[in-house]
């Protein structure tokens, strides 16, 4: 089962920029991370959002598949691609075709102010002061939220 930690936000919302910071990762790469309590997961980190990379959720199964990461980070838009909106859906669509495939969605970080419901159960954290605040303790907030050192 892969387990996915995602970043929801509108374009312009330092969604690659916090990925990278969390990561070490320029873009579809690897890494360990560290966990709180200790252990140490095996990542694949996508940098760029699903839609504006024009990847769909089969793509991104089959690519995440290849990588043989059990943990997967990457971000998506709130709202489905404007010229592709079937193919590129929005982040609902995304993480309900992901569920479906047998992924747990562990933990979403919803940036911005995007008033974004997400049919979740839990582990979704809302953080709308993004651009306000430097990146790096955006990022530290996200981390601690998606359970890293």
């Amino acid at each position: 089962m892969v387990e996915a930690h995602v970043l929801v936000g509108n374009p312009h919302t330092r969604k690659a920029t916090l990925l990278r910071c969390l990561t070490g990762c320029f873009n579809r790469s690897v890494r360990d991370i560290a966990l709180h309590g200790g252990g140490q997961v095996r990542l694949y980190v996508r940098v760029a959002a699903l839609q504006d990379s024009r990847t769909d959720p089969a793509e991104f199964i089959n690519e995440v598949a290849r990588s043989r990461c059990q943990q997967v980070a990457f971000s998506l838009w709130p709202e489905a691609h404007p010229h592709d909106s079937e193919r590129l859906p929005d982040a609902q669509a995304y993480l309900a075709a992901l569920r479906s495939a047998g992924w747990k969605i562990s933990k979403v970080a919803v940036l911005g102010a995007h008033p974004l419901r997400l049919d979740l159960k839990s582990g979704v954290a809302q953080f709308p002061n993004v651009l306000h605040q430097p990146v790096n303790s955006s990022a530290q907030l996200i981390r601690q939220h998606f359970g890293w050192q």
